[in-house]
């Protein structure tokens, strides 16, 4: 593989074209994913946020829930955002009927947990691993994570609750920094594709 890895967005619902933008300024490749034959194809994958019930039932209804779960098991690196680090948790509190996830993240996630749409806001939060000073972060209906297992490293907090982990090649974040212009969370992905790959 060159140096500038191939990332999918998971294009089933949700923020993709931010994301598209976001990796793209991050160097590399990214495009859009709906089909198990195009997940195949890429060397990591974003799952964006979006409303996370609807799209777990659109990986079921497209075929894409257990080649997501084989893939994620395997190692590729993926990362989630809102929606997305719900569906990399193993367990949800409180799940909508039906709700599946993909797990891969030793995590239980409480869904909206900051509040409704209108109570959306914006903050500074200091994430490791990414160098100059805190991201901007985007919180919108944004889910936290309630507690982690041994393996899964905490590595920002807001307001005294946990909004951004890793485990292995998993990342996730409550917050959406691909609104922002801030490209360097996803810089961060970008760099744990190229370890991998």
């Amino acid at each position: 593989m060159s140096d500038t890895p191939l990332i999918g967005v998971l294009a089933l619902q949700g923020d993709v074209r931010e994301h598209l933008i976001a990796l793209a300024s991050a160097d590399a490749l990214a495009r859009p994913v709906r089909r198990p034959e195009e997940l195949a194809e890429v060397d990591g994958l974003v799952i964006p946020g979006g409303e996370s019930t609807t799209m777990s039932k659109l990986a079921v209804l497209f075929g894409m829930m257990d080649p997501l779960r084989e893939r994620v098991g395997a190692g590729m690196p993926v990362y989630g955002t809102c929606a997305g680090m719900i569906l990399l948790a193993e367990k949800i509190l409180d799940p909508r009927s039906g709700q599946e996830t993909v797990g891969g993240i030793d995590m239980i996630v409480r869904r909206n947990a900051f509040g409704r749409q209108n109570e959306s806001f914006e903050a500074a939060v200091e994430v490791r691993g990414v160098e100059g000073g805190p991201v901007e972060g985007v919180f919108i209906r944004a889910p936290w994570v309630e507690s982690v297992g041994a393996e899964t490293e905490v590595i920002a907090e807001h307001g005294g609750h946990i909004v951004a982990v890793r485990q292995k090649n998993a990342l996730a974040t409550s917050f959406h920094p691909e609104l922002t212009g801030d490209h360097r969370v996803h810089a961060l992905f970008v760099d744990m594709v190229r370890a991998v790959n």
